[in-house]
């Protein structure tokens, strides 16, 4: 298996806006992702389909030799031009172009749906020592208000992101994967936008990247009436996008 085509066309036209719009992790999430996998000096750690290097970034303090495996090209140029200590490799969840047992953290940042399969969890035991954390993150949309509003506009076209938040992916853990049980927890993560932003934002979703010029015009024109319109954003240049970031933790059994 390869990459999902909706995804390889998405990203590749939505990589600059993803870059741009998509909001980083939680500070405390990634403290926490830190902690309970002993991300540190002397680990190696792989961010698997790291896209535009989002977690990546967030996880350079750490001191640890981070792989950043990223399958689509403009995705991975955007990485590597912004995080030169990161070393980004082209690589897909079901081919890692690694050794066994040669890693000793393996994080995948708003990816998983996409390859939520028994090849793609052979895989990342393959490369994880004996023992090797392995962590799942998502940035999951608030759906009260005004982001409420945006969520169903965006999701008429696609169920991609319903796909994560209603955790559908988690039936890839059913029987014996090789892992200890997946601890979940969250955080808030609001993030202050613009309308430009939120335009970006939502250009960035694979499934509306790949929507003809037409239609994707239209939903903006929405997009702008919504904000403009609503009592949550009316009138304000800055407002605030909700989100929680949640974690899910195991290890290589």
């Amino acid at each position: 298996m390869g990459i999902d085509p909706l995804a390889a066309e998405g990203f590749t036209k939505g990589a600059d806006a993803y870059r741009r719009a998509r909001p980083g992790y939680a500070a405390a999430a990634v403290t926490a992702l830190v902690d309970r996998l002993e991300i540190g000096p002397g680990k190696r750690v792989v961010d698997l389909a790291a896209g535009t290097g989002k977690l990546t970034a967030q996880l350079v303090d750490t001191g640890a030799r981070l792989f950043a495996i990223e399958p689509v090209a403009n995705m991975r140029s955007h990485l590597a031009s912004d995080l030169p200590t990161v070393r980004a490799i082209g690589g897909a969840a079901e081919r890692i172009p690694l050794a066994d047992a040669s890693i000793d953290v393996l994080v995948v940042a708003q990816a998983f749906h996409w390859f939520a399969t028994p090849a793609a969890l052979g895989e990342i035991r393959r490369i994880l020592r004996p023992g090797g954390g392995f962590a799942l993150v998502w940035n999951v949309r608030v759906r009260a208000g005004w982001a409420g509003e945006l969520a169903a506009m965006v999701d008429a076209y696609g169920d991609v992101m319903v796909g994560f938040e209603t955790e559908r992916w988690l039936k890839a853990f059913d029987g014996d994967t090789g892992f200890t049980p997946l601890e979940r927890s969250e955080f808030p993560n609001a993030q202050d936008v613009d309308v430009e932003q939120v335009l970006q934002r939502v250009a960035s979703t694979s499934f509306i990247a790949t929507l003809p010029d037409s239609e994707r015009e239209r939903l903006a024109a929405r997009v702008r009436d919504l904000v403009a319109t609503h009592p949550e954003t009316q009138g304000r240049d800055r407002f605030r996008m909700g989100h929680v970031t949640r974690i899910y933790c195991c290890n290589r059994s």
